[in-house]
């Protein structure tokens, strides 16, 4: 499978992209390594809370089991993220498949989906897609103009 620029999975030999029209051909020689897969079962409960952009306050559940999928809705382009942002991104931002939080090992672990406008946490350097990183309680996510703090219960 080939991954465009912008996150979207290909299978190999095409030259552009079927979901968006970007050109294939630089990511044609990189092999592209497969997600991990969200296994098991965190070892708390957790929530986003949004502490800048949209409603300040506001809380998303993140699931303990399987992945929370971080974006706008958008049912032509098949996008329905548990954690819907299409109220509180009215600059859009966020793109409609812009992340993802999986369980693996007990940890929680989040993963850009190749977003536009980018995935970071604790204002480091910028997540690439199909590089997941550890959270822990309390770490600062940012997408785009929206802020959240990861909260274990």
């Amino acid at each position: 499978m080939l991954k465009c620029p912008n996150g979207h999975e290909n299978v190999d030999g095409l030259k552009i992209c079927d979901e968006c029209g970007a050109s294939l051909e630089a990511t044609a020689t990189v092999a592209t390594a497969e997600k991990p897969k969200a296994t098991g079962k965190a070892a708390k409960s957790a929530k986003l809370v949004l502490t800048r952009g949209g409603t300040v306050g506001k809380e998303f559940p993140v699931e303990t089991v399987g992945e929370t999928h971080i974006g706008r809705w958008d049912p032509d382009g098949g996008a329905f993220p548990e954690v819907d942002l299409t109220s509180d991104d009215p600059e859009a931002k966020i793109s409609r498949k812009h992340a993802r939080i999986f369980v693996q090992d007990q940890e929680y672990f989040l993963e850009d989906l190749g977003s536009l406008n980018g995935t970071y946490v604790n204002r480091g350097p910028r997540l690439l897609p199909g590089s997941p990183q550890v959270l822990k309680h309390d770490d600062e996510i940012v997408m785009g103009k929206t802020f959240f703090r990861l909260v274990e219960e």
